[in-house]
């Protein structure tokens, strides 16, 4: 039986492996057309599209295969100068959003509502929400860097991430998540530095097939370079969610401050002005909840083209 080895997405070598192997990884959407790979006879490394053996499981994949040329290596994208142009992103956000309004709109709706649903479903809804975010949101990004790219891709292919490299984009999402809000939690910079330099580790899983902790440690060692820029373009990007998020937390701190007086600043009696107003704190929290969420579908129109004009400054190959 014949042995291969290959290339994974993460540069790294794998083998020998049989075909059957080498099948099932394609099932899992750990190898592509473009993945090279090296028979036992030798020779030079090549495309595993073009070995008819593996012709079916490519076919059988679900989504376009990537534009030849497309994909490079980290080792390509870390040496070479960083390139971001905020201005740009900016524009091209826009301008994805006008060619493209249909698609965009109902891509955004349909991951952002599944979310929406996920992070209220009683009890299980948080730990739901932080699992298959990332999923969603990668299959999302995926979606439309193809209709950026010119390539095929219908609003169902936001599910593509639970078919390609689920688990890869379970664990960046989680993971990503849990390492930031701690960040913000012990002190808000640190939590600040984590959002930047990590906001490409989705995509890379999956358009690149990276391994999570690859793609989280290749987004930030591209990121660190260009970092205040990415930072303002994040906070331009995103301003009208962080306008709300401003506005709510003013909103809740009055409410939370009225109370406080209202208990003269008797922690005993702020406990049993809690206890009296609990439906009405309930109420408040849901509303600003359900809002945010609103804002952030809206926001996200705009924002997935910026940030994925973003992604091909950074980790697409270079015009000549």
């Amino acid at each position: 039986m014949p042995n291969y080895k290959i290339i994974g997405g993460d540069q790294k070598q794998y083998g020998p492996v049989t075909a059957e192997e080498l099948r099932q990884w394609i099932a899992e959407g750990r190898l592509s057309g473009e993945s090279l790979v090296l028979t036992q006879d030798g020779g030079t490394w090549q495309h595993l599209s073009t070995l008819p053996e593996f012709a079916d499981a490519l076919r059988s994949q679900v989504g376009a295969p990537p534009v030849v040329g497309r994909t490079i290596s980290a080792d390509q994208i870390l040496t070479r100068e960083p390139e971001l142009r905020i201005g740009e992103c900016l524009g091209a956000g826009w301008k994805f959003f006008a060619s493209d309004a249909a698609f965009v709109f109902a891509a955004v709706l349909v991951v952002g509502v599944l979310n929406l649903v996920m992070a209220f479903t009683p009890f299980i809804g948080g730990m739901v929400h932080l699992l298959f975010s990332g999923v969603l949101v990668g299959g999302l990004y995926l979606a439309c860097l193809r209709r950026m790219r010119g390539e095929p891709a219908a609003v169902g292919d936001v599910f593509a991430g639970f078919k390609l490299c689920f688990v890869q984009l379970m664990l960046a999402g989680s993971l990503t998540t849990i390492l930031t809000q701690i960040g913000f939690l012990f002190c808000i910079v640190p939590g600040i530095f984590l959002t930047v330099v990590w906001v490409f580790a989705l995509p890379l899983v999956a358009d690149n097939r990276l391994e999570f902790w690859s793609a989280m440690e290749l987004s930030r060692k591209v990121v660190t370079r260009v970092w205040f820029k990415m930072f303002w373009l994040l906070v331009i990007v995103f301003l009208p969610v962080i306008a709300f998020n401003v506005f709510s937390g003013i909103k809740t701190g009055t409410m939370l401050y009225g109370m406080w007086e209202e208990a003269h600043f008797d922690v005993m009696r702020l406990l049993e002005i809690f206890k009296q107003h609990t439906a009405e704190l309930v109420a408040a929290g849901v509303k600003l909840a359900l809002v945010g969420q609103a804002v952030l579908i809206v926001n996200m129109l705009f924002a997935v083209g910026a940030l994925m004009h973003a992604y091909e400054n950074l980790f697409g190959p270079r015009k000549p």
